[in-house]
C-alpha cells in the first residue's frame, strides 16, 4: 500500500473536462502575461511558477472522488 501523497487518480469524464479547463485558464493566464512581459530569466520564473500552480490545482481537482474512474 502507497503512502496517499503517491496515489494515482484516473480521471473520469468530468475529470478529465476539468484539467482541461484548468490548464485552458493557466494558458489565457500566460499568453496575457506574455503580451505585459520581457522575455528573460524573471518571466522564465514566472512560467515555471504557472507550470508548478497547474500541476497542483490538478492535483487537487483529482483527488476529489467526484473526478476519478472506479
Amino acid at each position: 500500500m502507497h503512502d496517499p501523497l503517491f496515489q494515482v487518480h484516473i480521471l473520469n469524464e468530468d475529470g478529465l473536462k476539468k484539467s482541461d479547463e484548468i490548464a485552458a485558464a493557466f494558458n489565457n493566464c500566460l499568453n496575457q502575461l506574455r503580451s505585459l512581459c520581457v522575455e528573460g530569466r524573471e518571466f522564465a520564473i514566472v512560467k515555471t511558477k504557472l507550470e508548478e500552480a497547474a500541476f497542483f490545482a490538478k492535483k487537487s481537482m483529482a483527488s476529489a472522488a467526484a473526478n476519478q474512474s472506479l
